[in-house]
């Protein structure tokens, strides 16, 4: 088999090159281990699908921890209003909601990788299914691609696999691998907007209880706030996980270097001394009672033993003999409640892999590799990775559509 390019991989990024080099065309065969495309791209965000961020360019690179800059380029050709109308265009209609993000208005999204796949082949694109073993190369420039199912010559491979989060949807780090293979430097992965483990007890002993419209911080070991932001979160038998978490996730950069906690505010909405008051008015209300069944107006039924715990007032006080110093400790923990961290859950539970191949050796505005001519690379295979927001996915488009416009001219 002869085709002009080779993608490997068909999830956002390898979808979004082969789309643009078939309009182009080009002949692209597009390569894909699962039995179907996308498969990663139809369960993100809940399998409603975050498309991106209806924000500008400064605002994406001001969500990516790493070397933003080398997306300023890609981000001007396809930007986040672009990629709008072009889903637009391809029969998604969209929505934006609560921070800017954009959703389809279908809530579905099997409706954007169906769109890709539908205009790609519409385009005239070829898809195998079958995996990449191995990139050659003749006089030093790419020349085949091999996979499982046989070879296939071409004049230019677009390395598009993922990174090593959900590996059942294919990210297993192949991609990594190929590019090593042909010379080019891997940075250290890790995970990002992953769950965190923490070893106090109380976390287990709360699992499954959900909070919202609290404010999460995180403290790194100078009690730096490196992190702060308001929305809803778990607790699960490991630790903590939800929205918030997996956001915080990707502000904790370096366990072998830093150490990480939480504070959780569970009543953002008053300060400390509307709670105090607030408290109090409970407290006049239930005089009579034991302590531990006084807080229900206040707290979720499974968070009440660990309040009380936590408090350091002993669970069978009456109401009425609570000193104001002991509540005034229960306002500080209703606004500062602790949660230690140990580290993140395995990368395999993760959104997005942090690290990747070297930014050095990609041409920031072809995708193309300064080692390897006719080598190109495209989303989270390179060493870029945002926090949540839609972010992730157009950091995919931008980079595939440039990709995908600058192989073989």
């Amino acid at each position: 088999m002869k085709a002009d390019v080779v993608v490997i991989g068909g999830g956002a990024a390898g979808s979004m090159c082969a789309l643009t080099a078939a309009q182009r065309g080009l002949s692209v065969v597009l390569l894909e281990p699962n039995k179907m495309l996308g498969k990663k791209l139809r369960i993100t965000g809940k399998g409603r699908c975050n498309v991106t961020n209806n924000c500008d360019i400064k605002t994406i690179l001001a969500n990516i921890p790493g070397d933003g800059r080398f997306l300023y380029s890609a981000l001007n050709r396809l930007s986040p209003q672009d990629t709008m109308a072009l889903f637009e265009s391809l029969g998604v209609p969209l929505k934006t909601e609560r921070g800017n993000r954009v959703f389809p208005v279908s809530d579905r999204s099997h409706d954007i990788a169906n769109a890709l796949e539908r205009a790609y082949a519409h385009a005239g694109g070829k898809v195998v299914y079958a995996a990449a073993t191995d990139i050659l190369t003749h006089d030093g420039a790419v020349s085949a691609v091999v996979t499982t199912e046989g070879s296939i010559d071409c004049d230019a491979a677009v390395i598009c696999t993922g990174g090593l989060s959900y590996p059942l949807t294919g990210s297993t780090g192949d991609g990594y691998r190929l590019a090593q293979r042909l010379g080019h430097t891997v940075t250290t992965t890790r995970a990002s907007l992953v769950p965190l483990e923490s070893d106090d007890p109380w976390c287990a002993e709360m699992q499954g209880f959900s909070l919202r419209n609290v404010t999460l911080t995180v403290y790194d070991e100078q009690n730096k706030a490196i992190y702060s932001d308001l929305g809803e979160m778990l607790f699960t038998h490991f630790g903590v996980s939800g929205p918030l978490v997996l956001s915080a996730s990707a502000h904790m950069r370096d366990f072998s270097q830093h150490k990480y906690r939480l504070s959780i505010d569970l009543k953002p909405a008053l300060d400390e001394k509307k709670l105090d008051a607030r408290i109090l008015r409970d407290f006049q209300k239930y005089a009579n009672r034991d302590f531990k069944n006084a807080l229900y107006d206040l707290a979720g039924h499974a968070m009440i033993p660990v309040l009380v715990r936590l408090s350091g007032i002993p669970e069978d006080t009456k109401v009425n003999a609570i000193t104001r110093e002991q509540r005034h400790r229960l306002v500080e923990l209703f606004k500062h409640f602790p949660v230690s961290v140990t580290g993140t859950r395995p990368i395999d539970e993760a959104i997005i892999t942090s690290g990747g191949v070297s930014l050095k050796e990609v041409n920031p505005r072809t995708m193309g590799s300064k080692l390897v001519p006719g080598l190109y690379f495209a989303g989270e295979v390179l060493d870029l990775d945002a926090y949540t927001g839609g972010f992730n996915l157009q950091i995919a488009w931008s980079t595939g559509y440039v990709a995908g416009n600058a192989v073989c001219t």
